[in-house]
């Protein structure tokens, strides 16, 4: 597989809106989720792989770019990029936008996910089939991405 991956799209519900008026920052972090939930069943690690398998990935480490705000009721929509895969690795980023994606997203996030074998609670390989496919999905990384928080 070398196509992009399809993009996920989400309607901003009337309870995700804060006190501000526009998306509260827990839910720009839970449609990123559902987007990683989207990659995972695109590339094999589906609900079924994890029953079966026992194993899943799991995020350890992600940065949040919250970029410009969102009103109730806007339909968003995740790019969802692999960005590099090894054997038990793979570093993705997301970026949303309202509407269809341009140049100007509204939030980005970029993580970094371990397979891990439930049982045991370590690392374990991805199945060859699903390694193959997310390194056949690798591009360039965004300039944003792998940068961290600036000093004030």
């Amino acid at each position: 597989m070398t196509a992009p991956l399809p993009l996920f799209r989400q309607t901003v519900r009337d309870e995700w809106i804060d006190y501000n008026g526009h998306l509260s920052e827990a839910y720009y972090v839970l449609v990123f989720g559902f987007a990683t939930d989207a990659l995972m069943a695109q590339t094999g690690l589906d609900d079924a792989y994890r029953t079966r398998s026992g194993c899943s990935l799991y995020t350890v480490e992600a940065h949040v770019r919250y970029l410009d705000e969102v009103a109730r009721g806007s339909e968003l929509t995740v790019r969802t990029s692999v960005l590099g895969a090894d054997a038990k690795k793979v570093r993705f980023a997301h970026e949303m936008f309202v509407g269809e994606p341009g140049d100007h997203p509204v939030a980005t996030e970029e993580l970094f996910a371990l397979h891990v074998d439930q049982g045991t609670g370590r690392s374990a390989p991805l199945p060859e089939a699903t390694h193959r496919t997310l390194t056949g999905l690798v591009v360039p990384a965004p300039a944003w991405a792998g940068r961290g928080i600036r000093e004030v």
